[in-house]
């Protein structure tokens, strides 16, 4: 990331990235409807999508051209209401280096439009960047 000239030896390297990208997603129910609003809305999410520095997002979806990731944020990528250092360090990465727009759609958020899909539609919307 900071284009340092230092590096790691070829075989550690790629036994450090077997490793981050070994860890099976959980897909949460949260990440579920999120899913599947995203369908809904005719997006055709991919998801757990590895990265080529090897970060996992939720999904992906291609809108007018640009790819953009939606991270379902749960508790444990926050304190409290902040993000945690790992999650802005992933947010911070993926979009410097992937070129991937990223947005976070955080639980409390998400659960607090309950079962309106409009709603849920409509923050979708929103976060990236789209006319609802």
């Amino acid at each position: 990331e900071l284009k340092s000239s230092i590096g790691l030896p070829p075989s550690l390297k790629d036994k450090c990235y077997k490793d981050f990208v070994s860890t099976e997603p959980a897909i949460s129910a949260l990440q579920k409807d999120v899913s599947s609003e995203l369908t809904s809305m005719g997006l055709h999410p991919e998801e757990e999508v590895i990265t080529t520095i090897g970060y996992s997002l939720d999904a992906v979806v291609e809108v007018n051209g640009m790819k953009i990731g939606i991270e379902v944020d749960g508790p444990s990528h926050f304190i409290g209401k902040k993000p945690t250092g790992s999650t802005i360090l992933k947010r911070r990465q993926v979009a410097n280096l992937e070129e991937i727009s990223l947005v976070s759609v955080p639980y409390w958020d998400w659960n607090g439009l309950r079962k309106d899909s409009s709603k849920k539609q409509q923050y979708l919307c929103f976060l990236m960047g789209l006319d609802a």
